[in-house]
């Protein structure tokens, strides 16, 4: 690693007009001052654009993509992705808040890590409301908020099958190698987290640094808010992504604990199906765990 590599924070906005600046100033005052700063509105309907194009008065020099119809997070940042030139890569919503040390912290995880071939590095979030109030912390912390339950490190991959692991990814800072591997993120799925962990944690190693990185807005028309919620077009599209995922995991898996592991995950979501009262989603994997199931009888 350089001693000073370049970083490239992807600021991704949608009807954020009241946080987007103070994301923005977040990035330009890290103590990590090696870093590109790109922006893209994703057809926002409120008064993102002007507002960005405002700040972006005293900041000219900062790529600023707006697109002519919404196009979603997958391809929106990978568009991103393609301007960029960062060694290293973070994926901000224009909500959130990176702390002043965050990059500095994520890339001396890189530097100090015991794991060879590491991808992705993340830490701890803050969770604050819409007025910036605080809410909990990601991962449950002690009084000197260092993670209370030790966090799984290095190949992560069953246990995020199985629901074990977690990785915080709004804390991440990922190895570009990463995204050039995975051809950037799926433009087929509602979101992008969970696939790009699964995939990435196939190849790569993860490390975990128990520091608060960033703080994550949470808002009421958030997509993780949506999980639950029954006859809804968004969440229907968010849990179809989960199942898409879950078909490449049948062609990545490599032997019997991996698909055991993907059958506890498969019941999950057979719950989620069915609270949402999405049975069609609940009928595909019916389908897809008689499937795993007679994989894990041939191993």
């Amino acid at each position: 690693m350089h001693s000073s590599p370049l970083v490239t924070v992807i600021c991704l906005c949608f009807n954020h007009e009241k946080f987007v600046v103070e994301a923005l100033e977040s990035v330009l005052f890290q103590t990590h001052q090696n870093v590109e700063l790109i922006i893209a509105d994703d057809f926002s309907t409120d008064n993102s654009v002007q507002v960005i194009e405002q700040w972006l008065k005293k900041n000219p020099e900062i790529k600023f993509l707006v697109n002519k119809k919404n196009l979603g997070n997958t391809k929106t940042f990978n568009q991103c992705l393609k301007l960029s030139k960062g060694e290293y890569i973070i994926d901000l919503a224009a909500d959130d808040i990176l702390k002043p040390d965050c990059i500095a912290s994520q890339l001396r995880g890189f530097a100090t890590t015991k794991y060879e071939n590491i991808g992705l590095i993340y830490g701890n979030a803050e969770l604050i409301n819409e007025n910036g109030g605080f809410i909990s912390y990601y991962f449950k912390t002690d009084g000197n908020k260092k993670r209370i339950q030790s966090q799984p490190t290095g190949n992560i991959y069953i246990g995020l099958l199985n629901g074990d692991n977690n990785v915080c990814s709004i804390s991440s800072l990922v190895k570009r190698e990463v995204f050039k591997k995975l051809d950037g993120y799926d433009e087929n799925l509602a979101y992008e987290d969970y696939d790009l962990w699964i995939r990435a944690s196939r190849t790569y190693n993860f490390d975990y640094i128990d520091e608060i990185l960033i703080q994550k807005r949470v808002l009421s028309n958030s997509m993780y808010t949506l999980l639950f919620k029954k006859n809804n077009r968004k969440t229907q599209q968010f849990n179809y992504s989960t199942y898409l995922i879950l078909k490449k995991v049948y062609v990545l898996n490599q032997n019997k604990r991996e698909f055991v592991a993907m059958l506890k995950r498969i019941h999950f979501e057979m719950t989620v199906a069915f609270k949402t009262r999405d049975f069609n989603l609940l009928k595909k994997y019916i389908i897809m765990e008689l499937n795993v199931r007679w994989k894990i009888i041939r191993f």
